[in-house]
């Protein structure tokens, strides 16, 4: 269904711009939150290393579980536009309860910023795939640009919240409340989702002729009233379930039933072409949940092994633990443009571009690459310490993969699917990813280091351990995908016959 037409005229690189620098700061404000809370659940909270990943895990899981929920809102019920403004406002309300020292409005934060992160995630994107509809040679140029965006944020953040957070001689009393360098860094991010408000609301007019149906619609006050009730209660509900690993795990299961029902009701519903595309939906999904089980790893078991197993120098620069996850961004941030550059050159060519099939395919082989080089530097280990450039070469592997496959979701669901399910379809892939981050937290678990243990030399085998099978696991992955690439071509395939 199209949107009613606007006076408003369409600016599409205008439009993109004003996307691309909101979600610049709403991933300040999430990354900057995320490089943190394992080592605080485990430094300042003192719980064990497989009871912080799993909090974080099951947190993770309901953060990408709620775009599902977004999604629907979006496009159903308030608008696109008017949900990401709502999605973003949680957001910054989850990151002042994180910065406020009380135990008891910790796990109300993470409720908090797991809703608005549903609320907003999917609707940016939504946005985005309707800028050019139609023109599918641009979408991977595009989409690949637009990842760029939220990792320059996070860059940033990843790099002042730790150094933030290294300083505990900075406290500011406020009344009866302490804030300790802890909490100073967690209140970073809500500065960051405050000034992406800031740009938003100053040139959002450039976004009016884009949305669903009911962008276009004049709010209804009934229907606002209805979502922030259902988001108080979700809120509530979600703060609970993080206590405990049954209902985690019962949650996720519900996800990954409501992910099937998703698909199976395209598939049910749509004639025979839609019904291909819909089959390598699902397949492109499964590749994506693997993604997701070894990006968990970066807030997880690789920031504990740089903690107690890697030199923290860098160039001759002291790196805090937190701080390597920035090399995940830094790869991000200098390889899209080249692969941006790469995908327009290959288009212009007589061969065309990369199929979506192989560019997936080579990110699963990049990501065992990855973690075989994590893995490999035990051997060059001195006294359990290693070299950060091990680190280095394997970020710069994990992250080109997390371009060929992450990056290309959003672009892949707005290739395959129409126009009317784009917002939920985006929400089921983000279920996906939630099932794999889930999954994810509980392998790193694997890695736990006991109580008592502290010399380098016995943390060391914990980790290379668990790298190595996740390296074994990418590759048999990557070898199926490799074998699915002619399925997948053909099921992408324009009735025609022409390639999409």
């Amino acid at each position: 269904m199209k949107p009613p037409p606007t006076t408003t005229k369409a600016h599409p690189r205008k439009a993109f711009l004003v996307l691309f620098f909101i979600e610049i700061w709403e991933r300040f404000g999430y990354y900057g939150m995320a490089s943190l809370m394992v080592l605080y659940m485990v430094e300042k909270l003192g719980l064990g290393d497989a009871r912080a990943d799993m909090i974080w895990g099951t947190f993770s899981a309901l953060v990408y579980s709620m775009p599902m929920l977004g999604g629907y809102i979006g496009d159903r019920v308030l608008g696109v536009r008017r949900t990401l403004v709502l999605g973003a406002i949680t957001l910054g309300l989850g990151y002042v309860a994180l910065s406020i020292p009380l135990a008891a409005t910790f796990f109300p934060a993470m409720g908090l910023i797991a809703l608005g992160n549903g609320l907003f995630k999917v609707n940016p994107n939504n946005l985005v795939s309707r800028l050019y509809e139609g023109e599918r040679s641009k979408m991977d140029i595009l989409f690949t640009i637009y990842y760029m965006s939220l990792n320059i944020g996070s860059f940033v953040s990843v790099l002042l919240t730790p150094w933030i957070k290294d300083h505990p001689n900075w406290t500011i009393a406020v009344g009866g409340l302490r804030f300790d360098s802890w909490h100073l860094a967690f209140g970073v991010s809500a500065i960051g989702l405050t000034l992406g408000l800031v740009n938003y609301g100053a040139f959002c007019r450039y976004l009016r002729p884009y949305g669903a149906a009911t962008d276009f619609e004049k709010l209804r006050w009934k229907r606002l009233g209805a979502v922030l009730l259902a988001s108080a209660a979700i809120v509530f509900a979600i703060a609970e379930i993080i206590h405990y690993r049954e209902a985690s795990l019962i949650v996720v299961v519900l996800c990954s039933v409501l992910m099937i029902y998703i698909f199976a009701n395209l598939l049910a519903t749509g004639d025979r072409p839609a019904r291909r595309r819909v089959v390598a939906c699902i397949i492109f999904t499964v590749m994506s949940i693997i993604w997701a089980v070894y990006n968990q790893q970066i807030y997880t078991s690789l920031t504990l092994f740089a903690l107690r197993n890697v030199r923290h120098q860098l160039l001759g620069v002291h790196v805090a633990a937190a701080q390597f996850q920035d090399l995940n961004q830094f790869w991000l941030i200098v390889l899209a443009l080249p692969l941006a550059w790469l995908y327009d050159r290959m288009a212009k060519s007589p061969r065309g571009d990369f199929s979506m099939a192989t560019k997936y395919a080579v990110g699963l082989y990049l990501l065992a690459v990855g973690f075989f080089l994590y893995a490999g530097s035990g051997m060059t280990a001195r006294n359990g310490i290693v070299s950060p450039w091990w680190l280095v070469a394997g970020y710069g592997a994990q992250s080109l993969g997390e371009l060929l496959i992450s990056a290309l979701g959003f672009s892949m669901v707005s290739q395959l699917v129409p126009e009317r399910s784009r917002g939920i379809v985006m929400g089921a892939w983000f279920l996906g990813m939630g099932v794999g981050l889930y999954a994810g937290g509980a392998i790193a678990g694997m890695a736990s280091i006991p109580a008592g243990v502290t010399q380098a030399t016995a943390t060391l085998p914990f980790y290379t351990r668990v790298f190595s099978l996740l390296g074994g696991g990418a590759l048999v992955s990557a070898l199926g995908a490799t074998a699915l690439i002619p399925l997948l071509k053909r099921l992408m395939a324009e009735p025609s016959g022409d390639a999409a």
